[in-house]
C-alpha cells in the first residue's frame, strides 16, 4: 500500500480504543495510487448545487454562485462524471439492501482506496448531492413543467413532503455540518509542505480526525441517500409513522458527532497554518542563500503548495507540476493582479515570446507569473484581473494565486523588496537568484539576454554601442530587415504636423539623388490623442514610413529602460549614450522635432535638432561629396561641426576591438577629423 509514513506506523500500534481500531481498519483500504483531483473545484460546484436547491431571489446570486466550473482530475481511469455515477449508483444500491450502516460505510472506504483523503469525501459528497439536486429539480419544477412530472411520476417522487419536514429539518443541519466537516479537511490536505514543516505530532493529532471525520461524512451521506430512498419506497399511510422520527433523530446524532470532529479538527488545522507560517519565513532567506543540485527544493519552499499540479499554462491551462521546472532558467514575474499597462504587456510578452532570438534557446527558460493581491485578501476585482490576463499570456502562473502563503508573500515582499512595480526575479538552474529584476533588460535585449544575468547584463553593455540597432532591434520586422540590409535611415519625431510636412518634403528630395535614406517616424515618449492625430496625418498625405501607436510605445518604452539601466553602470558619469538617451527622453511634442541618422548596425548616430536640422538640409551638396568614404554619419558630422584645428593633431585612442563594431569612420575628439586606422598587437602574457 502507498501509505506515508504516519499511516504505517499507526497501523502496527497497539490497539487501544474503538476510534483507534476504526482508524486502523480505514487505512487498511487506503491504497493511493497518485491520482489526482481539484477537491476545492468540485467542493465548489457542490456548493453551487446547495444554493440552487433552495428557491432564492435574483438579487440573492452572487456571481461567483453562477461560475463555470471546471474540474481538474488528474490520473483518474474513468472520467469525475462517471466516478461520482459510479458511487452514486453503489450507495443507492445498498441503502434499499439489508445490512447495518457500518459495513456499508467501509465498503465505501473499499472503493475510493485509490484516492487521496480529501477527494474521498468531496466524491462521496458530490455523488449525494448530484442525486439531491435532481431530486429538488422534480420537486419545484412538477407543478409546473409536464416533462418534470413525468420523471418525477415514474421515480416516485411524491408531490407533498410535508411530511418530511421533521427529517428535512434534521437533513439540512446535517448537509450544513458535512460540508464544513469537508471544507476542513481539504483545507489541511492542500497544507503546504507538511513533512518538510509540521511536528509529527501535530501531524498526528490532525491526521487521526481526518480519518475519523472521513468516517462519519460518508456514514452521513449514506443516512442522506437514505432519506431519497425513502421518498421513492414509503407509501403515504407510513409518513408519519415513527421510523421517521428515528431517522430525523439518526440525522441529529451524526450532526453533533460531526460537529465535535469539525471542532477539533479545525483547532488542529489552525495550529498547522501557524506553525508552517512560522517555520517557513524563518527557512526562505537562508534556503536562498544556499547552493543546490537544482531548483527544486526552493521553488517547492516558495510555491508552497498542496497541490501536486501548482501551476498553469495561462494560455491552454494545461497543469504543471514543479518538477517541470527542473533544469530551467525560471523568471518570477511578480506583479499585482492587473500585471502592468496594456502596451508594456505586449512589450513583454514579444520580448520572451516572440523575440526572434527566443527559437534559438527552446525551453530552456520559463517565465512564471506570481501575482500578489495589493490587500491583505483577493478582493473580487483582483479574481476578474487575474482571470482575463492568465488566458491572454503566453507565461506560466499559479494556479491558484490566492492560496500563496502569507510568509511567502511576507518574504517577497521584505526580502525581495516587492512593493508596487513589476518586477522580474532569474533563477538559474540551481535555483541561485542571479538578477533581482530583469525587466530593463528583457525589454532591451529580449531573449537574446538570456540567462538574464546581472554578469550576462555587463557582458551585453560593455558591447553595445549607440546604434539604430540597438534603439530598434526587434521591434518592427521591415526596421530589422534594414539594419541587417546595413541600410542608411533616420528616425524622428515631432508633435508639430507642419514640421513634419515640411521635414517631409526636403528629406524626400534628398533621397531622390545618389542617397538612400529611409524615414520612420516614432512619435515622442507620452503618447497621447495627439499622436493618433498625427499618425492619421502620416497615412492620409502619404509623407513617410511610421510606426504603429503600439510601436512607437515600445520603442520609447525601451529607450527608458536604457536609461535605467546606463544609470546603474560603474563610471558612467561621462557616459556619451546615456546622455543621448536622456536628451531623446526629455523632448515632448511641444518641440519642433529632432532627428537622428545612422547606418545599419554600425556604431555612431548624427543628432540633429532646431537649427541643425536646416543646416543639414542646407550644407546636403558639402557632405554628399563624402558619402563614399565617410559615411553618411561622418560626412554629415564633417559638415556640420567643422575642425576645431587646422594644424597637426597627435591625438591617439587604442580602441578594444571586436569583430564588426568599427567597420564605419572614427573621428578625433579633440579636432573632430577622421582618424587614421592602425593595428596594434598587444601581448598581456604574465609568466
Amino acid at each position: 500500500m502507498s501509505l506515508t509514513g504516519f499511516e504505517r506506523r499507526y497501523i502496527h500500534l497497539p490497539v487501544s480504543t474503538e476510534e483507534d481500531f476504526l482508524i486502523r481498519k480505514i487505512l487498511m483500504t487506503h491504497d493511493p495510487d497518485g491520482r489526482q483531483l481539484d477537491a476545492q473545484q468540485l467542493l465548489h460546484a457542490v456548493k453551487n448545487i446547495i444554493h440552487r436547491a433552495s428557491p432564492v431571489s435574483e438579487a440573492d446570486c452572487h456571481p461567483e454562485n453562477v461560475a463555470v466550473w471546471d474540474a481538474d482530475a488528474i490520473g483518474l481511469h474513468d472520467s469525475l462524471g462517471y466516478t461520482i455515477f459510479k458511487i452514486s449508483h453503489e450507495v443507492l444500491s445498498r441503502c434499499f439492501e439489508g445490512g447495518d450502516i457500518h459495513t456499508k460505510t467501509m465498503s465505501l472506504f473499499d472503493m475510493l482506496g485509490k484516492f487521496r483523503w480529501d477527494a474521498k469525501v468531496v466524491l462521496v459528497v458530490a455523488a449525494f448531492f448530484t442525486n439531491y439536486g435532481v431530486l429538488q429539480l422534480q420537486v419545484q419544477l412538477q407543478s409546473r413543467n409536464p416533462l418534470a412530472a413525468l420523471v418525477a411520476l415514474l421515480r416516485q417522487v411524491p408531490s407533498d413532503l410535508s411530511g418530511f419536514r421533521a427529517q428535512f429539518k434534521a437533513f439540512t443541519l446535517l448537509v450544513k455540518t458535512v460540508m464544513e466537516l469537508t471544507e476542513v479537511i481539504i483545507e489541511f490536505e492542500s497544507l503546504p509542505l507538511q513533512q518538510e514543516l509540521l511536528e509529527y505530532k501535530v501531524i498526528s493529532a490532525a491526521k487521526s480526525k481526518i480519518y475519523l471525520g472521513s468516517y462519519w461524512i460518508f456514514r452521513s451521506s449514506l443516512a442522506c441517500f437514505s432519506l431519497i430512498a425513502d421518498l421513492r419506497t414509503r407509501k403515504q399511510d407510513q409518513v408519519n409513522s415513527n421510523s421517521i422520527t428515528i431517522a430525523a433523530w439518526t440525522m441529529r446524532n451524526l450532526v453533533c458527532k460531526l460537529s465535535a470532529l469539525c471542532c477539533d479538527l479545525r483547532e488542529q488545522v489552525k495550529m498547522c497554518h501557524q506553525q508552517i507560517d512560522s517555520r517557513l519565513y524563518e527557512k526562505l532567506p537562508n534556503l536562498f542563500n544556499q547552493i543546490h543540485v537544482d531548483n527544486q527544493e526552493k521553488l517547492k519552499m516558495l510555491i508552497a503548495s498542496g497541490d501536486n499540479f501548482p501551476l498553469m499554462d495561462c494560455l491552454s491551462k494545461e497543469k504543471h507540476s514543479i518538477s517541470e521546472l527542473k533544469n530551467k532558467v525560471v523568471i518570477l514575474l511578480i506583479s499585482k493582479p492587473e500585471l502592468l499597462p496594456i502596451e508594456k504587456i505586449f512589450l513583454l510578452v514579444h520580448q520572451t515570446y516572440d523575440h526572434p532570438h527566443q527559437e534559438k534557446i527552446g525551453g530552456s527558460y520559463v517565465v512564471l507569473w506570481v501575482p500578489l493581491s495589493s490587500s491583505h485578501g483577493w478582493s473580487h476585482a483582483d479574481k476578474i484581473s487575474f482571470q482575463f490576463l492568465s488566458g491572454s499570456l503566453p507565461f506560466w502562473s499559479l494556479k491558484q494565486p490566492g492560496l500563496l502563503n502569507s510568509a511567502v508573500v511576507n518574504f517577497i515582499i521584505q526580502e525581495w523588496n516587492f512593493k508596487e512595480e513589476a518586477t522580474m526575479v532569474v533563477l538559474d538552474t540551481n535555483g541561485m537568484i542571479t538578477n533581482s529584476n530583469a525587466m530593463d533588460m528583457i525589454w532591451i535585449w529580449g531573449a537574446k539576454a538570456f540567462p538574464f544575468s546581472i554578469s550576462r547584463e555587463k557582458e551585453l553593455w560593455e558591447v553595445e554601442k549607440w546604434t539604430l540597432q540597438l534603439m530598434i532591434d526587434g521591434i518592427d520586422p521591415l526596421l530589422t530587415k534594414w539594419i541587417e540590409e546595413g541600410k542608411n535611415f533616420c528616425i524622428f519625431g515631432s508633435g508639430n504636423a507642419d514640421w513634419i510636412r515640411n521635414f517631409s518634403s526636403k528629406i524626400k528630395e534628398v533621397s531622390n539623388t545618389e542617397l538612400q535614406l529611409e524615414v520612420i517616424y516614432v512619435g515622442w515618449r507620452s503618447p497621447t490623442e495627439k499622436l493618433q492625430s498625427i499618425l492619421r496625418i502620416i497615412e492620409q498625405e502619404n509623407l513617410c514610413t511610421y510606426l504603429t501607436f503600439t510601436k512607437i510605445r515600445f520603442f520609447w518604452l525601451r529607450l527608458e529602460s536604457m536609461k535605467s539601466l546606463t544609470s546603474r553602470q560603474e563610471n558612467n558619469d561621462d557616459d556619451d549614450m546615456s546622455k543621448e538617451i536622456l536628451g531623446l527622453l526629455e523632448v515632448d511634442d511641444s518641440d519642433d522635432g529632432w532627428v537622428l541618422i545612422g547606418t545599419g548596425s554600425l556604431p555612431g548616430l548624427i543628432k540633429l535638432q532646431g537649427q541643425k536640422v536646416t543646416e543639414f538640409f542646407d550644407l546636403f551638396p558639402v557632405w554628399a561629396e563624402n558619402l563614399g568614404t565617410m559615411g553618411i554619419v561622418g560626412a554629415i558630422k564633417s559638415a556640420l561641426e567643422p575642425t576645431l584645428s587646422t594644424g597637426p593633431c597627435d591625438h591617439a585612442e587604442i580602441l578594444a576591438f571586436n569583430e564588426g563594431l568599427l567597420k564605419g569612420p572614427v573621428f578625433c575628439a579633440v579636432c573632430k577629423r577622421l582618424k587614421e586606422k592602425y593595428v596594434l598587437y598587444k601581448c598581456d602574457a604574465t609568466g
